[in-house]
């Protein structure tokens, strides 16, 4: 039953595919320097440098919160520097300092000194142009993180790639003290597949020679190329177990693939700080303290509303979709507050085809009471009155809706006949008809995911 609601550089890779375009990596270094920031002074943030298909923010967010509690209780690290994304709310967000995203005159002044010294009628010392090609949005944001943490002196900096990671605009860190690879899976397949090992190739480009590497646990194929990749650099790499000792906190490692993002954040900031302060150590209160501490939104977070529970996830890729249904399986099932399951899906991408995304979800959710019998799909718009709250200034993709919505419905149907389905125009449509169902059943748990879009415009909603 549908219901709907009211209105070029070639560059070869390890396969025979080759890159499109001129990769981000290119023009990275001059743009510092045209900064005013030698090799020199990216070296002296002490970087971490992650890369990965699933988890890379929960890795950095994890790793930041171990070092801040370190830092806490020492005094080193006494400022951490993140840069991560996609933003959910704010474009601040991926450029924080201390658990923090940066503030407003921060993000201000240094944006203007990066654009202004970059930009094309801007001169070098000589007084000769040298700056005609201005960085892409990604590029420039990279760009911003570098500038701010050596403007701000932090003694740690995260970095989370965009996308690869031989090619990546992140790439340009000459000698990070420690380099991490989490879980990897098939996205981003145009710039980095067609087959597994591709994307391990491209991950692992940010090996550094000598410096430790550290990965999830990889299929055989992803760590034969990893392995032979280290090799070549001389890189020690370490695929990381999970840590039986991490403290049970069912808020913040209830699901599995977080314990496995922990664990590797800890042996990242275990060799973070032998390589930076020898005699400092993490013991068992410490790892407490920054598991308790942990905070990452819009990924398995639950929030609990007056007779609903809303689980939101920013899944968009297969991996990440079937880890969501069961962390939504795992904490629904047999449970006595709730009888009726919620989901509220929206993807659109020029770059992964919705329509699978829609039938790995579909075949994920177990066929059992935790599965959804009431299926919402909603656009990126994000209220019915048309204006948006946050302050994103990145393009949200223009959905084709309502046509999207329906045939991802018709398609739900297919796989599950007995769904309850409705398209809904707008996100905040969706929730209102989620809070409709909750007052009819007395109770609801809500599976919001598909897209960090629809995640962060859900929770300016939810959560302003």
């Amino acid at each position: 039953m549908l219901n709907i609601g009211a209105a070029a550089v070639s560059t070869p890779t390890p396969s025979s595919q080759s890159l499109r375009g001129v990769p981000s990596v290119v023009g990275m270094k001059e743009w510092l320097e045209a900064l005013g920031h030698s090799t020199n002074d990216i070296n002296a943030l002490n970087i971490i440098h992650v890369a990965g298909t699933k988890g890379k923010g929960s890795t950095c967010a994890f790793t930041r919160s171990f070092l801040h509690a370190h830092g806490l209780r020492t005094g080193f690290p006494n400022r951490i520097g993140l840069y991560t994304g996609p933003d959910l709310q704010s474009i601040r967000e991926r450029i924080q300092i201390d658990n923090q995203p940066i503030t407003e005159d921060l993000f201000t002044r240094y944006f203007f000194e990066v654009w202004e010294r970059l930009s094309p009628d801007s001169c070098d010392a000589t007084g000769e142009n040298k700056k005609s090609r201005l960085p892409r949005y990604l590029q420039l944001l990279a760009l911003l993180a570098f500038h701010t943490f050596i403007r701000e002196r932090v003694q740690a900096a995260i970095f989370e790639t965009h996308h690869g990671g031989e090619y990546d605009a992140t790439n340009v860190i000459p000698h990070p003290v420690v380099t991490a690879i989490t879980s990897l899976g098939m996205d981003h397949v145009a710039q980095l597949g067609p087959t597994i090992d591709d994307i391990a190739w491209h991950k692992s480009g940010i090996f550094k020679p000598g410096v430790p590497a550290f990965s999830a646990p990889q299929d055989p194929g992803p760590v034969e190329v990893m392995r032979r990749r280290a090799e070549e650099k001389n890189v020690p790499l370490k695929f990381v177990s999970n840590y039986e000792m991490l403290p049970k906190n069912k808020k913040v490692l209830a699901v599995p693939v977080q314990r496995i993002n922990c664990s590797l954040a800890l042996e990242v900031a275990r060799c973070f700080l032998q390589a930076k302060a020898p005699e400092c150590v993490i013991d068992d209160d410490l790892i407490r303290e920054g598991v308790e501490n942990f905070s990452w939104p819009g990924r398995f977070e639950i929030i609990q509303d007056g007779q609903i529970r809303w689980f939101l996830d920013g899944a968009h890729n297969p991996l990440s979709l079937r880890q969501a249904a069961q962390w939504f399986a795992d904490n629904t099932n047999h449970s006595e507050t709730t009888k009726c399951r919620v989901l509220i899906f929206s993807h659109y991408s020029e770059e992964r085809d919705g329509m699978t995304l829609v039938e790995e979800l579909a075949r994920s959710l177990p066929e059992n009471d935790a599965r959804p019998y009431k299926v919402i799909f909603t656009s990126y718009n994000e209220r019915k009155d048309g204006v948006r709250r946050i302050d994103k200034t990145l393009k949200v993709p223009e959905t084709p809706f309502p046509n999207l919505g329906t045939h991802y419905a018709t398609r739900w149907e297919q796989l599950d006949p007995k769904a309850q389905l409705y398209v809904e125009p707008t996100i905040e449509d969706a929730l209102m008809l989620a809070r409709d169902i909750a007052v009819e059943k007395k109770g609801l748990d809500v599976l919001v995911t598909g897209s960090l879009h629809l995640v962060g415009g859900a929770l300016s909603l939810l959560r302003p």
